[in-house]
C-alpha cells in the first residue's frame, strides 16, 4: 500500500471545480493530476449543484489520490432554509430569519453522517446552536 504524503481539505462548489486557483494552487505543489481530480469531483457532485461541498483528500507518494465528499456546512444549509445570503453581523440584537423545528430536523438528518452526535436530538441541538450564533431564531 502506498504511503500517505499529504492530507488536503477543500470546500468547492458542486460540479464547478476548475484547475484555476484556489484548487490548482493547492493541488499543484502536492503533485496531484489536477485535471483528473477536477473531472472526478465534477462527475461525483453533479447531482448537488449549487451547494458547497467539503472534500477530504488523501495524496499518496506515487501521486495517486483518493477523496471523500462531505455534506454541505451547517451554516450554508441554514441560510438555504431561510433564503438568506448571510447571517447576522450583530447576533444577539439583530435576527435574520426563523427556522422551524421541522427544518432543524431536516438539516440534522442531512448532516448526521458528518456529525459526532450520538442521536438525532443531539444533532438537532448542534444545528440549533449554529443557527443561534448566526442570528437565526428557532421556533
Amino acid at each position: 500500500m502506498a504511503k500517505v504524503v499529504k492530507k488536503i481539505k477543500l470546500q468547492i462548489p458542486a460540479g464547478k471545480a476548475t484547475p484555476a486557483p484556489p484548487i490548482g494552487t493547492v493541488l499543484g505543489p502536492a503533485g496531484v493530476n489536477i485535471g483528473d481530480f477536477v473531472s472526478k469531483f465534477n462527475e461525483a457532485t453533479r447531482d448537488r449543484m449549487g451547494s458547497i461541498i467539503p472534500v477530504d483528500m488523501t495524496v499518496y507518494e506515487d501521486r495517486t489520490f483518493t477523496f471523500v465528499l462531505k455534506t454541505s456546512p451547517t451554516p450554508r444549509l441554514i441560510l438555504k432554509a431561510i433564503n438568506q445570503e448571510k447571517g447576522s453581523g450583530k447576533t444577539p440584537s439583530k435576527k435574520v430569519g426563523t427556522l422551524t423545528k421541522a427544518q432543524v430536523q431536516a438539516i440534522a438528518e442531512e448532516k448526521m453522517p458528518d456529525l459526532n452526535a450520538g442521536s438525532l436530538e443531539a444533532a438537532m441541538r448542534l444545528v440549533e446552536g449554529t443557527a443561534r450564533s448566526m442570528g437565526v431564531e428557532v421556533n
